[in-house]
């Protein structure tokens, strides 16, 4: 126990238990985390996904990489350190999102097998499905929603994955 751990009291052995809620919720909960290259369409497909599981009464919640990345994540950058940090918090936030009986649909890049390895352990196996969104690198800097691979061709930009 860390100096910062000791006066933290976990409560949840007295709250609601997910078995509870996904019981009374009528679905499992889970994780679905799709990753791949930036303008490959993860954020569209992720979208696309809670509008579906919502108008069949479940309840899912999009974890976009950009919309955390302005808020929670908003002091990172884009390092391999930053990128580990990024994924260990949003990690976190899917699992208390399952524990709740939720449905995170988390969309990041994920650039490496170490950092997809390190969010399914958070997660834990049985609750992470990992969807690799594939779009060819051409088609993604086509698309460059965000003008990142101008930026990288012009040299602007550091640490950028694609």
């Amino acid at each position: 126990m860390t100096k910062f751990q000791e006066n933290i009291y976990p409560i949840e052995d007295r709250l609601l238990s997910r078995s509870d809620r996904e019981d009374t919720y009528g679905y499992k909960a889970m994780v679905f985390w799709l990753c791949g290259l930036s303008g490959s369409g993860k954020s569209t497909l992720a979208i696309g996904l809670e509008k579906f599981l919502f108008s069949k009464n479940i309840h899912a919640v999009v974890l976009d990489g950009d919309n955390l990345r302005s808020g929670v994540c908003k002091d990172l950058g884009f390092s391999l350190e930053d990128r580990m940090e990024n994924i260990r918090r949003i990690s976190e936030i899917a699992k208390v999102l399952i524990s709740n009986g939720l449905i995170p649909i988390v969309s990041l890049i994920s650039p490496t097998i170490k950092i997809r390895e390190t969010a399914k352990s958070i997660i834990g196996d049985d609750d992470f499905n990992e969807i690799f969104v594939k779009s060819s690198f051409q088609k993604c800097k086509d698309r460059d929603v965000k003008g990142l691979y101008a930026k990288s061709d012009q040299g602007n930009l550091a640490s950028f994955s694609g």
